[in-house]
């Protein structure tokens, strides 16, 4: 994959996932209007949590990072591809029954793990109920994960990317019908949670079929490739502990303060977008990429995918970050503030939101250096530095929980965030020119945080200026969109005349060139 194609994924990629955290904020504004910050909400966030929270320690985190380099280098190298996912997928399903048992079982610890707070009130009850009906979609989910990660070896990004969307449309039409016939709203969010893992996970099947892959039920077997595998995932599956134990104190401090939760929920559903949009868009893209060219001993090619894969993120990350810190309060109060959300509820989430924007660059700088550990199925030292991530993390969130509040669960995640990327810079030095950055990227850097401050200058004195039309009720979408166009104006603008990109560049990433033959497929067909 050239570094037009590569980016042409990322392109593909981010697109996709624009479209989910769009209709995410739907969902999100939809969910603040019916329940706002209150008891009912903040139950059903945790619940929601939950399985999320499993299905990344167990299959995005750490199962999908071990598995995609593994079975990238087997379809380079023209390997029984389809017999090793095969093997994978039998295995986790068998796993995955356990431990959808066992949480079924073990959802009042769950939810007192993961709110403490909850003791005592009517959020307790509440989140073991939503939790018992939510739990089942890990599953589904870590299941969609595992030929997610076949679809994307073999460059296939499309139908992975969509299909984030069809869970924020059920969620969608669930609260629409439910507002509708009266229905219970906690009710019927908790049972929209399975319904939208079984119709992800028909549809990835549909996908991988369609490319040629067949998944059939079979009894699991430990194969020798298999126990390859579960060496290669230890270190990533305790790595993705560690992320889940910084999530887990950031609720525990947040759960003490009624609301707090949902502040949270809110703010990162904010930050999320351009995280989703760019870092994930980078992961999913640079992870498979990588194998292949390690399998094929292209270092120069590696590193050029490195480096744009760098700049690309940091490109679109930094203007966000800035935005997110400046106008943090017209955002949240034009997108939530209705119905049950109120303006105390505005204030503490923009607080929140900027204070996660300073910490976007690292999240998604994240993305993009872990993939140089894991083509190299090099688990171990991303572990390590998770670990101490973790501790910096914990300290600053209980340390700080006394003096500044629930707040502070936001900025111990955000300067964790930076310790991790400190660390994961340092450990990519041993690996020579393939984690350097070359001369145009540290050309280019600086000029593109140059023009991110000047675009935050502009929206701070463009907010001032717009105060009274953002809060008028009939006015307010349109001066956030006319806010939101003159920072892309103005960043753009800026980044031109400084020489921060080129037109040419945007042109080649979204333009589809034929640059070579697509991955190799399994023998048994493609799409």
């Amino acid at each position: 994959m050239r570094p037009v194609r590569l980016v042409t994924g990322f392109v593909t990629v981010g697109a996709w996932t624009l479209v989910s955290r769009i209709a995410g904020f739907v969902r999100d504004v939809m969910m603040a209007a019916y329940l706002g910050a209150g008891p009912v909400a903040e139950a059903f966030l945790i619940a929601f949590s939950l399985p999320n929270m499993f299905r990344r320690f167990f299959a995005e985190g750490a199962f999908n990072l071990a598995f995609v380099p593994m079975f990238a280098k087997k379809v380079e190298a023209g390997d029984d591809a389809q017999g090793f996912a095969r093997d994978a997928w039998a295995m986790m399903t068998a796993i995955l029954l356990g431990v959808t048992l066992l949480g079924l079982l073990a959802m009042p610890w769950l939810v007192l793990a993961m709110a403490a707070g909850f003791a005592g009130d009517e959020r307790f009850e509440l989140a073991v109920l939503f939790g018992r009906i939510a739990f089942p979609y890990i599953l589904f989910i870590s299941l969609v994960a595992l030929l997610s990660g076949v679809l994307n070896a073999t460059g296939r990004f499309v139908n992975t990317s969509a299909v984030p969307v069809l869970m924020n449309l059920v969620f969608i039409a669930a609260m629409l019908a439910a507002d509708r016939a009266g229905w219970d709203m906690g009710l019927t969010l908790a049972w929209a949670t399975p319904v939208t893992g079984i119709a992800q996970l028909a549809m990835t099947l549909w996908a991988t079929r369609r490319a040629g892959f067949r998944f059939p039920l079979r009894r699991p077997r430990l194969t020798p490739e298999l126990r390859r595998l579960a060496v290669i995932a230890a270190p990533a599956v305790l790595a993705g502990g560690v992320v889940q134990v910084n999530l887990i104190v950031g609720r525990q401090v947040a759960s003490f303060t009624e609301g707090a939760i949902a502040w949270l929920a809110y703010a990162d559903r904010l930050y999320q977008l351009p995280l989703g949009v760019v870092g994930i868009a980078v992961g999913v893209v640079l992870l498979p990429d990588l194998s292949r060219r390690l399998r094929a001993g292209d270092g120069a090619g590696g590193r050029a995918s490195f480096n744009r894969a760098a700049e690309f993120a940091l490109a679109l990350t930094l203007p966000a970050a800035v935005a997110l810190i400046v106008i943090a309060r017209p955002i949240v109060a034009v997108l939530f503030e209705r119905g049950a959300f109120g303006p105390a509820d505005t204030a503490e989430t923009a607080l929140a939101v900027a204070v996660y924007g300073a910490g976007l660059p690292a999240f998604v700088l994240h993305k993009v250096y872990q993939p140089l550990f894991y083509a190299r199925e090099d688990t171990r030292r991303p572990f390590r530095y998770a670990a101490l991530a973790m501790v910096v993390n914990a300290a600053l969130a209980v340390g700080l929980m006394p003096v500044i509040g629930y707040i502070a669960a936001a900025l111990a995640t955000t300067v964790a965030g930076w310790a991790m990327v400190w660390q994961l810079a340092r450990g990519a030095r041993g690996m020579g020119d393939a984690a350097a950055f070359d001369s145009r990227f540290l050309a280019r850097i600086g000029r593109i945080a140059v023009a991110a401050a000047l675009m935050g200058a502009v929206l701070w004195l463009a907010a001032q200026g717009l105060a009274g039309p953002l809060a008028a009720p009939g006015l307010r979408y349109l001066a956030l969109a006319g806010l939101i166009a003159l920072g892309i104006v103005a960043y753009f603008g800026a980044g031109f005349a400084l020489g921060a990109f080129r037109p040419a560049d945007f042109r080649s990433a979204l333009r589809r060139r034929r640059d070579g033959p697509p991955p190799a497929l399994p023998p048994d067909g493609g799409q």
